[in-house]
């Protein structure tokens, strides 16, 4: 079809704007804090509540009481509305280490050898209680078997084909009825072949750089076991077989393991840190929940680096103003999300039995536009015991953002009683009054309020930045990310291409119709894209830059509603 006209009539032509002014699905969220199980200040992706549970735990027993972390009922609230994407950070306190297949009752013995390991399996997850090692009792269940530790056995070892299957059980399973958690059939110590142990399970294993700011992986294999790794393999048998199809040295078909079944052992730390047991579910300026605020500065550092861990929010909850040496973390947490600038930090500025007063003079010596707080703390309901129990407002928060962009987009403001309402909350701490309200929103402290038939309610979005600008509020804040994240991904395009006219149509062409899409979905009054000889003259070419210039009005809210109710004498005329 022509796409010019060379004599006079009409030219109709079609723009398919539909696959470039798609909105990016939202990126998610990250929670740093204790959990009950996985490797220490490792950050793993989660996909669902279920996923969560599998890798860091749900709760605990210590003594007569079982008891949750805050990072789990952070988990739960975010995926019961809707979140798709949760970083998580585990923290720890002192020593610790996995448990592996060694010693007596774990070695995986082999034919030749039954004391000495076939191959050796270390746990993904870290602390003591991974230790399954232990006597069984008449049904074959472990002393130290739990929901939260594994067992291994070896079943269908066969020397004619050099295979055999590998079975991780739950602890607390028993004989006649074993818990099977995964089964890698058909495995080889044979290197060279494609069912080679280390290259079907994986062989990595992972450690925080020196800097905290990178995971160092170690192993060619990546993990596709949810709770195991290859740690070596002492007896391999390469090449199997010779080239006439028969078993190449009868020393292989002695290192094929036994069939038989074993537990895990030797691994280090306590899943509560030091604390005496009744500070679990408390918080106080020296404990947190077990815990200390030093423990959580390697996960907060890590969590900086953007382009490892993409997210849109971060909590910390139980990390307050409050605590000791807690300012001096979190001040690094609004540093980090500030120099990323593709995040909003929800931050705790009280204990519980905190006041106005004492939050908002916390509030007023933050001045930021990447970190917001709310106020007071809510009780909830406990995911695993069903127990009632009160977290701080960072616990539940990220939940009502991520309820906010399912229901609507993330420049708008998650706060209100169409999109605030805080999902499984019972009560907040303090009924609000009307001048309680007014001062915490005064002093950039978002209310959390509750309404008679309606419950607890986020009712104020803004930011912690004192200086009057669009920016101090969280729907406006929240655009600029998204807007940055997603103009930032066209850009990366653009790197090393030729700084032509072509180039910058390119971008501007994929630019304006998300814009578009954003302003048709209530983001945006108006908006500007400029990339052109005016912004890029031969002067910035010679220097390798491509300069663009976004301009945008961003949407404002409707926080105060004023209506004028006018009572007028019988027979008077209203206005037109």
């Amino acid at each position: 079809m022509a796409e010019t006209l060379l004599s006079p009539g009409v030219l109709a032509r079609e723009n398919d704007l539909t696959v470039t002014s798609n909105i990016p699905a939202a990126i998610g969220a990250a929670i740093i804090g204790p959990t009950v199980k996985g490797q220490p200040y490792i950050p793993k992706r989660i996909t669902s509540y279920t996923e969560y549970l599998t890798f860091f735990g749900g709760s605990f027993i210590s003594g007569s009481s079982q008891y949750t972390f805050l990072t789990s009922t952070a988990a739960y609230n975010y995926f019961q509305n809707g979140g798709t994407s949760l970083w998580v950070t585990r923290i720890a306190s002192g020593a610790f280490a996995p448990a592996v297949t060694s010693g007596s009752a774990s070695t995986i013995g082999s034919f030749l050898n039954p004391t000495s390991a076939s191959f050796t399996l270390q746990t993904l997850s870290w602390g003591t209680n991974q230790n399954s090692t232990g006597s069984e009792g008449v049904s074959g269940s472990l002393v130290n078997g739990t929901k939260d530790n594994i067992r291994w056995q070896i079943v269908n070892a066969n020397t004619a084909s050099g295979t055999f299957t590998l079975l991780i059980r739950q602890g607390n399973d028993t004989a006649p009825v074993p818990t099977v958690l995964e089964t890698w059939p058909n495995l080889s110590l044979d290197p060279t072949q494609a069912n080679y142990i280390e290259k079907v399970i994986g062989n990595q294993t992972f450690s925080t750089s020196s800097d905290n700011l990178y995971i160092n992986t170690n192993g060619n294999y990546p993990n596709r076991s949810n709770y195991v790794t290859v740690a070596s393999v002492a007896q391999k048998t390469p090449n199997y077989f010779n080239n006439v199809g028969t078993v190449a040295s009868n020393a292989y078909t002695a290192s094929i393991p036994l069939n038989i079944s074993g537990t895990f052992g030797s691994a280090l730390g306590e899943i509560s840190g030091s604390a005496a047991a009744n500070y679990y579910n408390y918080i106080t300026d020296s404990n947190i929940q077990g815990f200390t605020a030093a423990n959580y500065s390697t996960a907060i550092t890590l969590m900086s680096n953007a382009d490892e861990y993409a997210y849109n929010v971060i909590a910390v909850p139980g990390l307050t103003y409050g605590n000791a040496n807690g300012k001096a973390q979190l001040t690094n947490l609004i540093n980090n999300t500030q120099n990323r600038g593709d995040a909003i930090a929800v931050i705790d500025t009280e204990l519980y039995g905190g006041t106005v007063a004492s939050s908002t003079n916390t509030a007023n010596s933050v001045d930021t536009s990447y970190a917001a707080t709310y106020w007071p703390w809510i009780q909830t309901v406990d995911p695993i015991t069903g127990e009632f129990t009160w977290v701080p407002a960072s616990t539940m928060i990220p939940s009502v953002y991520v309820q906010n962009d399912t229901i609507a987009a993330p420049w708008f403001a998650p706060a209100g009683l169409n999109r605030g309402g805080i999902l499984n909350a019972v009560r907040a701490e303090k009924k609000l009054t009307q001048t309680d309200r007014n001062n915490l929103y005064q002093n950039k402290v978002n209310p959390i309020a509750t309404f008679p038939g309606t419950g607890v309610v986020v009712y104020g979005q803004k930011t912690l930045q004192t200086k009057s600008s669009a920016l101090d509020r969280v729907n406006v804040r929240r655009l600029l990310i998204a807007l940055k994240t997603r103009i930032s991904e066209i850009a990366n395009n653009l790197v090393f291409e030729q700084n032509t006219i072509a180039t910058r149509q390119n971008f501007v062409a994929a630019v304006n119709p998300y814009l578009q899409s954003v302003q048709q979905q209530q983001g945006l009054y108006a908006f500007k894209v400029i990339m052109d000889d005016s912004n890029n003259n031969a002067e910035t070419i010679d220097r390798n830059q491509l300069i663009g210039q976004i301009y945008l009005q961003p949407t404002k809210t409707a926080e105060f509603i004023y209506l004028d109710f006018n009572v007028t004498p019988t027979g008077a005329t209203f206005p037109g």
